[in-house]
């Protein structure tokens, strides 16, 4: 992939072989940051994952950067009042699961409660494939629509490794102070590292990088908890 020039004068600002910690890494993401629009800063890391291992979870930041989320929850006609209470943009039964059938995705979360999940378990090509699928492990599939929503709107946000175990999550914009940055990030590898797998060997977190949109990564100094 060839870059622009702005973002190979950004890499001579700093060495990029080197392991920086949390702080300083948050620091350079902003001082190399080079866009003119709000860039969103993002982490990757990259985990040891064995065959039968998965790593899928929610968690708050501590600073929210997103615009408030769109949520769509799929209940019955008695607990939509409920849910539109609690918050939610949208709620229903069979009118919603026909708009999406028909390729509808205008919200940014959805949740249901169980005894939806048979005819919303079907919109899977649709809500699979853009990550929107309720699942019990991200607390979307639930009986608790009012504390569901609640931690949504507060800007509860899922991560997942893909296929090559790697977690992209956004943690921040550089438009945010280094501090809150930062505590966004160790906030979430505390996270990770509190719900790895029970089975996980040393080294599960491989590496982890920092950047931003449009510039290039700086390498985090991660020291794997006990």
């Amino acid at each position: 992939m060839k870059h622009g020039k702005k973002y190979r004068e950004s890499l001579t600002k700093y060495d990029a072989a080197k392991k920086y910690d949390v702080a300083q890494a948050c620091k350079l993401v902003k001082d190399l940051h080079y866009a003119k629009f709000d860039e969103t800063v993002e982490l990757a890391v990259t985990l040891h994952l064995e065959k039968n291992q998965t790593m899928r979870d929610t968690l708050v930041f501590p600073h929210q950067f997103t615009g408030e989320k769109r949520v769509l929850v799929f209940c019955k006609e008695d607990r939509v009042q409920e849910a539109l209470d609690a918050g939610a943009t949208y709620a229903g039964s069979t009118e919603y699961i026909d708009k999406v059938k028909g390729g509808w995705t205008d919200f940014d979360v959805a949740v249901a409660t169980p005894d939806m999940m048979k005819d919303v378990g079907r919109l899977g090509m649709v809500l699979g494939r853009k990550g929107l699928m309720p699942n019990p492990k991200t607390g979307t599939v639930t009986t608790d629509i009012t504390a569901a929503v609640s931690e949504l709107k507060k800007g509860r946000t899922e991560f997942r490794a893909d296929k090559g175990g790697v977690i992209h999550i956004a943690v921040g914009k550089v438009s945010m102070s280094e501090n809150d940055t930062a505590e966004n990030v160790n906030t979430f590898l505390s996270e990770l590292n509190r719900k790895k797998p029970t089975d996980a060997k040393a080294g599960f977190v491989r590496s982890v990088s920092l950047s931003s949109t449009m510039g290039p990564g700086v390498w985090i100094d991660y020291k794997e908890e006990a």
